[in-house]
């Protein structure tokens, strides 16, 4: 099934288990026998998925928001590998009361508001800082960069046999008062810092 179909099935209701189910399937399907753009299309779209559904197994305290029915914000600091994807993803699509929406952040200082934060592999200079900032503005970070949740960052995308398996770091994710569903541990790595 391809990604299309899963984002579509998303958008029709289904439930959390159904579709939890549905990205296990195309994490499977995630192979290397494509071309090389393609190959890096194919990933972020995935990527793409994994991060809305992160916005479904990740708590975040309340106070996270500015109000309960502001939107929760997928920040993407440094260039965009995603391309429309996420925002077509993620398209009139709410989780608690918040709308979703995607923003683009050139530098650490551009952020204002957001719950999830997608570190370009560009921003590794930064990392301190955008953890630090992570920390106390209750911002799941993710990246794809070698050692990134070793190094502080919460959620590391990384390959193995030719899919995309995600790294937590625990500690990071309960320093920024987050809440991480026992449903993606179960399928996550853990590290320690």
């Amino acid at each position: 099934m391809s990604v299309l179909k899963i984002t579509k099935y998303l958008k029709a209701g289904r439930s959390k288990a159904n579709l939890w189910l549905m990205l296990v399937a195309v994490l499977l399907s995630f192979g290397a026998s494509a071309p090389r753009q393609d190959e890096i299309t194919k990933e972020y779209q995935v990527k793409a998925v994994f991060l809305y559904n992160f916005t479904q197994f990740i708590e975040w305290p309340p106070d996270a928001f500015a109000q309960p029915d502001a939107p929760l914000v997928i920040g993407i600091l440094g260039p965009d590998p995603f391309g429309k994807y996420l925002d077509e993803t993620v398209q009139g699509e709410k989780i608690d009361g918040h709308p979703l929406v995607v923003q683009r952040f050139h530098t650490l200082a551009e952020i204002a508001h957001c719950q999830i934060l997608f570190v370009n592999r560009d921003e590794k200079s930064e990392w301190k800082q955008i953890f630090d900032y992570a920390k106390a503005q209750h911002v799941l970070t993710v990246g794809d960069v070698t050692n990134f949740s070793k190094q502080g960052g919460m959620i590391r995308f990384f390959p193995e046999d030719n899919k995309i398996r995600i790294r937590i770091n625990l500690t990071s994710v309960k320093n920024a008062e987050l809440k991480v569903s026992s449903k993606l541990l179960r399928l996550a790595e853990i590290v320690e810092p």
